[in-house]
């Protein structure tokens, strides 16, 4: 495995100790991490699952419109973040690995490191109730 960049392992460590539900993925957009309070909404413990490609894990997570349409991949919000480099907040449904479908807000942003390096995006969400 490649060695990660220092503001990638910082990042994840920053996560580690967040009450909020966080999700990393690096540069090329593969899993890199996803916290405890994500586990809850995600339907699994991020020990079992470990980091994925991009491939996998945006399809993964079921994600869709609240009125139940399939969100594309690339519309995901952490893959726009990451392509677009741009931060993104919607409200979407997900289904986690558990089998259960959530509605969540979430909040996708570029992490950017120093000298313009692109290093990947962070997701920070939590689930809401229907208004």
């Amino acid at each position: 495995m490649a060695q990660k960049e220092i503001e990638v392992i910082l990042m994840r460590q920053l996560a580690s100790y967040l009450a909020m539900p966080v999700i990393l993925v690096d540069a090329e957009g593969n899993l890199a991490y996803y916290n405890e309070p994500a586990e809850a909404l995600l339907g699994r413990r991020f020990d079992e699952v470990g980091e994925m490609p991009k491939e996998v894990w945006s399809t993964a997570f079921g994600q869709s419109e609240e009125d139940g349409s399939r969100i594309p991949p690339e519309s995901v919000p952490l893959m726009v973040a990451l392509h677009e480099h741009q931060p993104v907040h919607r409200i979407l449904r997900i289904t986690g690995l558990d089998g259960v479908s959530r509605r969540i807000e979430v909040t996708a942003f570029p992490l950017e490191g120093q000298g313009g390096r692109h290093l990947g995006a962070v997701s920070i969400f939590w689930g809401v109730e229907k208004q």
